[in-house]
């Protein structure tokens, strides 16, 4: 299982991305659940939404629901992470990853330890 990352770079305030996470060796169509997070420079990693196969969200950040919106293309292999109206506190590196799980893992304090398969991280910087 292999994901990929891309769409990351230098943005505005106010601006807005979409990030891509492409998974090889397996398609996002078989029965798996893909996860956005973010670790911000000096802090912990921090989930923020689950897309499963059923199109199900769940999402990690509540904060961020109204500007990040977790969605995902099972043709093209692909989960995408469109983010609005960002803002200098945005500015991090965002992975995906996959749990073996078809499921998305709930809210914990752990969940990062629920998830299985890593992306590399694309890095997001929000100018101010």
């Amino acid at each position: 299982v292999r994901l990929v990352e891309s769409g990351g770079g230098l943005v505005q305030s106010g601006g807005s991305l979409r990030l891509a996470c492409t998974a090889s060796d397996f398609t996002v169509d078989d029965d798996y659940a893909i996860g956005w997070f973010r670790q911000a420079p000096g802090k912990q990693r921090e989930g923020i939404s689950c897309i499963n196969s059923g199109q199900r969200i769940l999402h990690y950040e509540t904060s961020l629901k109204g500007r990040f919106t977790i969605s995902r293309d099972n043709a093209a292999n692909t989960v995408y992470l469109q983010m609005n109206g960002l803002k200098p506190e945005d500015t991090a590196v965002y992975y995906c990853a996959a749990p073996l799980s078809p499921y998305c893992p709930a809210f914990t304090d752990v969940t990062e330890l629920e998830y299985d398969f890593w992306g590399q991280g694309t890095q997001v910087t929000v100018s101010s």
